[in-house]
């Protein structure tokens, strides 16, 4: 008797343990992530019409629309100082759970070429949504059909013909130092207040080109019909521009999570992958240390082009 009922309470036990064991592996596994509590502060360290202010208003409401999260995504643009009034508003909201930032080159570019006291590892880093192409392009009206042909042209003629970009010391002005580096090739370069306003200059022919430029071709339709450089010209280079999604500095390390599930979700939706065709932007998620990794380099790269540039503040 006392061996059965022994054996009777040692199973009794065992099954409460694993009861118990499995009661705790579920509380583990199907607790709910992070999800903020209030509105979030979505900010845009550029003006209106851009390619960050038109990201970040398509982004905002798929949270609710795909019932990701109940509380509001509010845009809130704070361009000042090539978007340094950004940068700096959330840096200087450490721990806040319900701010966040979108960002493209001039998180790199606004402080190397200003001084302004900011660096992108004063955030925390969420989530990296696309990279931008660039293409090369001339007016319907030029004589030149190939970029062989546009490239011979500038190098008879140096300082002569005119690239239109967006901004001094950004993106445009970087890629054009850096084509001018790997051609031997010098333009003049004009900036403009935004990419709309280049595209205007140039179909005006008040500027000869503006500044695709990566390894391989865009994979989208009719896009899919420009060559790459390398396959144009024989010389080979790439360059790709940021958007990605940072929080303040000092958030819980449960919050960041929760915000990168909760992009990787957006990212998922048919709305978004129909964005990224739409906008012919190239849908490259990132996060944790692969983001990290990928911003250094990317950091490291804007740096050594702006300081061959002469961009870099002294």
């Amino acid at each position: 008797m006392r061996t059965r009922r022994g054996s009777a309470v040692w199973q009794w036990m065992l099954v409460a343990a694993l009861v118990l064991g499995t009661t705790a592996l579920w509380a583990g596994t199907g607790a709910a992530a992070w999800q903020p509590t209030k509105p979030v502060e979505f900010n845009v360290p550029a003006g209106t019409g851009g390619g960050a202010d038109i990201m970040a208003r398509f982004v905002a409401p798929l949270f609710q629309k795909n019932k990701i999260v109940d509380k509001p995504f509010i845009v809130t643009n704070r361009s000042g100082g090539a978007g340094a009034e950004g940068f700096l508003h959330v840096k200087g909201k450490a721990g806040d759970e319900n701010t966040i930032i979108i960002t493209l080159d001039n998180l790199f570019t606004t402080p190397l070429a200003t001084g302004v006291p900011f660096n992108w590892k004063d955030l925390t880093p969420i989530s990296r949504l696309a990279l931008d192409w660039f293409v090369l392009w001339v007016s319907a009206d030029s004589p030149y059909k190939t970029a062989k042909e546009y490239f011979d042209a500038v190098k008879k003629e140096p300082g002569k013909l005119k690239m239109g970009g967006t901004g001094s010391k950004q993106e445009d002005q970087i890629i054009t130092v850096q084509l001018e580096q790997a051609f031997g090739v010098k333009w003049a370069y004009v900036p403009f207040k935004g990419g709309g306003e280049v595209a205007v200059e140039l179909v005006g022919k008040h500027v000869d080109s503006l500044a695709v430029i990566d390894h391989e071709r865009i994979p989208l339709p009719m896009w899919d019909q420009i060559p790459t450089l390398k396959e144009a010209t024989g010389t080979d280079i790439s360059y790709l521009m940021l958007r990605g999604i940072f929080a303040p500095p000092k958030i819980k390390k449960e919050v960041q999570d929760g915000y990168v599930d909760l992009f990787k979700k957006v990212f998922e939706t048919e709305d978004y992958q129909k964005y990224l065709k739409d906008y012919a932007l190239k849908g490259a998620f990132l996060s944790g240390a692969d983001y990290v990794k990928w911003l250094e380099q990317k950091e490291a790269t804007t740096r050594e082009l702006m300081d061959k540039g002469g961009m870099l503040k002294k």
